[in-house]
């Protein structure tokens, strides 16, 4: 009888848990106006068309007078390149959501991404949407 209840409550806790998880994800999805940092990437959806989002990041390399490295362009997904100064690379991945929904990931730093600088790129991106 024990064990039944341990295990009763063990997997409360679990699912308690996982749904907890379940709720903040979906929260922050929902929210598209709060930046999320994922494994180096610093990622905001924005209710923009995805041509006008291509078109701010490229703004925002600009003034931050970064020469636009590469550019890959698909129907769903562009990926720009670029790299300060220093060397330092710049990854910027636009992805079509929806006709009036683009998610943007930004990173910085190819072994230690850089968050502040990240950050930065985001935010200029999205003053020019």
């Amino acid at each position: 009888m024990f064990r039944k209840i341990t295990v009763f409550v063990f997997s409360a806790l679990l699912l308690a848990n996982m749904y907890g998880c379940l709720a903040i994800f979906a929260a922050g999805a929902a929210g598209g106006g709060t930046a999320v940092w994922l494994s180096g990437k610093l990622t905001q959806q924005f209710e923009s068309p995805y041509e006008r989002v291509i078109s701010a990041s490229k703004k925002a390399f600009s003034s931050f007078n970064l020469e636009l490295i590469k550019e890959v362009k698909k129907a769903t997904v562009t990926q720009l390149r670029s790299e300060y100064a220093d060397g330092k690379k710049i990854w910027i991945d636009i992805h079509k959501i929806t006709e009036d929904s683009t998610k943007v990931e930004v990173r910085v730093g190819a072994v230690n991404p850089d968050k502040p600088a990240a950050s930065k790129i985001l935010k200029r991106i999205k003053s020019y949407l």
